[in-house]
């Protein structure tokens, strides 16, 4: 008796089912723009979003000027949104934006456009443009909306995207150090000290900028040697007054101490040359 109940069930659940498809391809080729409307309403309360954009794709450019088309506009952006396609709810809240701009929504339309943004930002190893893109927007936000009740959660996005950034920058300098592009590690950590002064990233930063700056004086031509040991002995003072109790000390107190070998041999080496001629 049970499974006839749930077999009777089933059956009628499909049956809707089917009607509603059925009724909603049908409006879908209808020509009848007020058909969609409605029908584009009921999806979109009902949170059939990938449906109910297949209606607004239709009938958005047709409510251009009308007094419907802002709140079709809206909606339509937003169903993007809610079907995680940020590339498109970025685009489409954009386009609100720019026609609307004095609509009631055009706040949380600004707001919900750079979140989008935000959304498509990758992970830091991989390419950042689409971080940029978003600080960018979210900055614009910003400066727009300073009185904004999203401002807080506008901040915390930022804050994220530059961390992001500042984790990139972090690890193609220490990555050039890895692969023994000693001059390129640093010069990529003077280029994260000037964007990134307050990092969270600073002491290991500095101890890898000393490591790139020990290497390539190690392994210097005897021309270069002195300038580059000289240089080394200034990224070590720094470190170590920077940072007295760091785990890189004892390390890079070794490390200072093959400088001062290798600086001792080679003025002795000078000396050699200088008398021999």
């Amino acid at each position: 008796m049970i499974k006839k109940w749930r077999f009777t069930y089933l059956a009628f659940f499909a049956l809707v089912l089917l009607s509603g498809c059925s009724e909603y391809q049908k409006v879908l080729k209808d020509s009848d723009v007020k058909k969609k409307y409605d029908m584009a309403e009921k999806l979109y309360n009902e949170g059939d979003y990938k449906r109910a954009i297949r209606i607004y794709e239709q009938i958005v450019p047709q409510y251009v000027g009308k007094p419907q088309g802002e709140r079709l506009q809206f909606f339509y952006a937003n169903s993007y949104y809610q079907s995680k396609d940020y590339y498109l709810a970025a685009y489409q809240f954009e386009r609100f934006t720019k026609s609307y701009p004095r609509s009631d929504k055009a706040e949380e339309a600004a707001f919900m456009g750079a979140k989008s943004q935000y959304l498509t930002s990758p992970r830091y190893s991989l390419e950042q443009g689409e971080t940029q893109k978003a600080i960018d927007r979210l900055q614009i936000f910003i400066n727009t909306y300073s009185e904004s009740a999203f401002l807080d959660e506008a901040n915390k996005m930022m804050e994220a995207l530059r961390g992001k950034l500042e984790k990139k920058s972090f690890e193609i300098a220490k990555q050039y150090n890895r692969i023994s592009d000693y001059n390129a590690s640093i010069k990529s950590f003077e280029t994260f000290f000037e964007n990134f002064p307050g990092s969270l990233y600073k002491e290991d930063a500095m101890f890898y900028d000393y490591l790139a700056r020990y290497n390539l004086a190690i392994n210097s031509v005897y021309n270069k040697k002195k300038e580059r040991i000289e240089n080394a002995n200034e990224a070590y003072n720094a470190f170590k007054s920077e940072y007295p109790e760091s785990k890189y000390i004892s390390r890079s107190d070794k490390m200072n101490s093959d400088l001062v070998e290798d600086a001792t041999e080679l003025e002795e080496l000078l000396e050699k040359y200088t008398v021999n001629n």
